[in-house]
């Protein structure tokens, strides 16, 4: 997809979030009301599945064009799987299985958790207990990586096949167990060539930077216009040089996790996954911590109220931080990198990339 088609799918993914992710929408989700006339209209205009072909209903697209939609869903706080939808969607159809309707999501998504199949008849059973799964029952259908004889093997299962222990996350969304007791798999194949056990941390870790600069973006929108329009002392608090200095800090937040978010997706589609997608998600861990803060002291006493829209980001940038791996975990990865490649390496490493 062109630049300019680029811009033209994120000026459409942008009206559609505003008039539909209101914040009346995110507030019944965390009561636990589906929003279906959203996912009906992100189905419809084929934003759920950017990166299946063509030919089996999706949008032919690259993870470069996934990343204009997943941007936008943690911009708006969007109260659906769609990232977890995209990754469900790209790891089925990799694999030649075909992709179902509806909100899907990934397990497992901890480490040290194992799915396992086992033979029954001319099909497989799955087995096993998947904690913190996003959106779990709320989804139709389950994308898993599990074992079987020892091999990676990518399955499709329908989630009411699970039993479910309910859970949430801080910022309200839907983090479920789903355990399976030879529960009967639609599909399953074994995993193709560069996909293990951590290819599901590796994505989950990719969409959740994108998420987190989409939604740092949003505390910079949300603190400059509110201290552009609140006053203090016959004037606007933006003009104080303190404050404008620490919108200032924000805004190269902001910046800096979005164009690491951004480069993490190019690097998908090349290929050339795991550098970057650490160096993404320390970035933007690093960053919501810091925007959280400032946005919360620009606004004041009225930014811990739950009337106002702001803690729809900071919650969620709490809770995205932690999942698929923090900073510290991402950061002794991209260690072990550049210690395995040597010290004659480092610099040419940095300036390479």
């Amino acid at each position: 997809m062109s630049t300019e088609l680029r811009a033209l799918l994120g000026d459409t993914v942008t009206r559609l979030f505003t008039d539909l992710a209101t914040k009346d929408l995110v507030e019944s989700a965390e009561r636990g009301m589906w929003p279906d006339k959203l996912w009906r209209a992100l189905e419809e205009g084929g934003l759920t599945l950017p990166l299946v072909p063509e030919a089996q209903g999706g949008a032919g697209g690259s993870w470069l064009d996934a990343h204009v939609v997943v941007r936008a869903a943690g911009h708006h706080t969007a109260p659906v799987p769609l990232a977890e939808t995209i990754v469900a969607s790209a790891l089925l159809s990799g694999a030649g299985l075909d992709v179902p309707l509806g909100p899907l999501t990934i397990a497992p998504v901890r480490q040290g958790e194992t799915l396992t199949l086992a033979r029954a008849g001319g099909g497989f059973q799955l087995n096993g207990r998947a904690t913190r799964v996003p959106w779990g029952a709320a989804a139709g259908h389950v994308a898993v990586l599990a074992q079987a004889d020892g091999a990676e093997m990518i399955a499709l299962v329908a989630r009411d096949a699970a039993r479910v222990t309910a859970d949430r996350n801080l910022a309200l969304e839907p983090r479920d167990t789903l355990t399976f007791d030879g529960a009967p798999v639609l599909a399953a194949v074994p995993a193709g060539a560069g996909v293990s056990a951590r290819t599901l941390l590796l994505y989950g870790a990719l969409v959740r930077s994108a998420q987190m600069a989409g939604a740092i973006e949003s505390l910079l929108q949300q603190s400059v216009r509110y201290t552009t329009e609140r006053r203090q002392f016959g004037r606007p608090i933006g003009s104080f040089q303190a404050v404008q200095h620490n919108l200032a800090v924000l805004a190269g937040h902001a910046a800096a996790a979005g164009i690491a978010a951004e480069r993490a997706f190019a690097a998908a589609d090349s290929g050339n996954l795991a550098f970057h997608v650490a160096a993404a998600k320390i970035r933007a861990g690093e960053a919501a911590g810091i925007a959280a803060g400032l946005a919360h002291q620009a606004h004041g006493a009225i930014g811990f109220t739950y009337e106002h829209s702001l803690h729809f980001a900071t919650r969620r940038l709490w809770s995205w931080r932690a999942e698929f791996g923090g900073e510290s975990h991402w950061a002794a990865e991209l260690g072990r990198h550049v210690t395995a490649r040597g010290a004659g390496a480092l610099w040419p490493d940095l300036t390479a990339r």
